[in-house]
């Protein structure tokens, strides 16, 4: 385990209580390393484990209640929160109701969204320019295949801080060759950066690993991407630990500087904590 620095920080964890915030996609039989509520206490003792200091809660459904839950955790830990918000309806009402405090940027679960297309929406587009206006991100989280989409969007609204998270979906893609394709091309626009994160499943194939953070530190660079556990998803594979030895060994070699960036810099900038 590298060094704890001061500012180290874990850019992707979820937390849940089931009483107020159900996650019926949860099967217990397949998924019983997370059948369970994971709050702040649990959060500390996982950044404690993997030597973070904090991290950005990011939603777990399209809710804003859930988002207003979420705020309220008001813990050292928590850096700050990606909420969400309908982008489909009066944005500015919905993010006034939230109030100013820990926001810092919105996701929608673009990857299970019924309309495949609901990203490139036009009142979707405007509600993203609102984001911008109000200093907040907008975290992706699609599928590979979706990555065209993607660029387009990214392209059309320069102002707005994009955060593609896990990787663009790798973990998942059914086309490796098409996912490089499509992250590549995404490389070069530069109002976008990527997540490390959602890999601790793919912890055991060493290479693959390896060649696809490989992609996205050659086409990105490490001042625009920024390290995620995916907690506690992560634990569903190799586990949070495990998963930030991984990240360790495969940028070693970088400077202290860019290792910096990675480890907690860029997540700071991008998010303005």
């Amino acid at each position: 385990m590298a060094p704890r620095v001061s500012g180290r920080i874990d850019a992707h964890v979820h937390l849940w209580n089931r009483v107020t915030d159900p996650q019926p996609w949860i099967d217990p039989e397949t998924m019983a390393a997370i059948d369970a509520d994971f709050g702040p206490v649990e959060l500390a003792g996982m950044l404690a484990d993997t030597g973070q200091d904090r991290a950005v809660v990011v939603q777990a459904g399209n809710d804003l209640g859930e988002t207003g839950r979420l705020l309220c955790h008001d813990v050292p830990v928590v850096a700050g929160v990606v909420g969400w918000v309908d982008l489909t309806g009066k944005v500015d009402e919905q993010l006034d109701e939230l109030g100013p405090g820990r926001l810092v940027g919105i996701r929608h679960l673009v990857h299970v969204d019924p309309d495949p297309d609901w990203l490139g929406r036009p009142d979707v587009g405007a509600s993203l320019d609102r984001l911008a206006a109000r200093g907040l991100a907008f975290d992706l989280v699609v599928r590979s295949w979706q990555l065209d989409l993607v660029r387009t969007v990214v392209q059309a609204h320069p102002e707005v801080r994009f955060v593609l998270d896990h990787l663009g979906g790798i973990a998942e893609a059914p086309d490796e060759a098409e996912w490089e394709r499509g992250v590549r091309a995404l490389a070069g626009l530069p109002n976008v950066a990527v997540k490390i994160s959602g890999l601790a499943g793919i912890v055991p194939d060493a290479a693959r690993l390896a060649r696809v953070v490989g992609v996205a530190l050659e086409s990105f660079g490490p001042h625009r991407l920024m390290y995620g556990s995916d907690w506690p998803l992560a634990n569903l594979g190799a586990g949070s630990v495990a998963w930030r030895s991984a990240v360790d060994a495969l940028i070693e070699d970088l400077s202290d500087d860019e290792r910096s960036a990675i480890d907690g810099g860029t997540a700071s900038a991008w998010y303005r904590l």
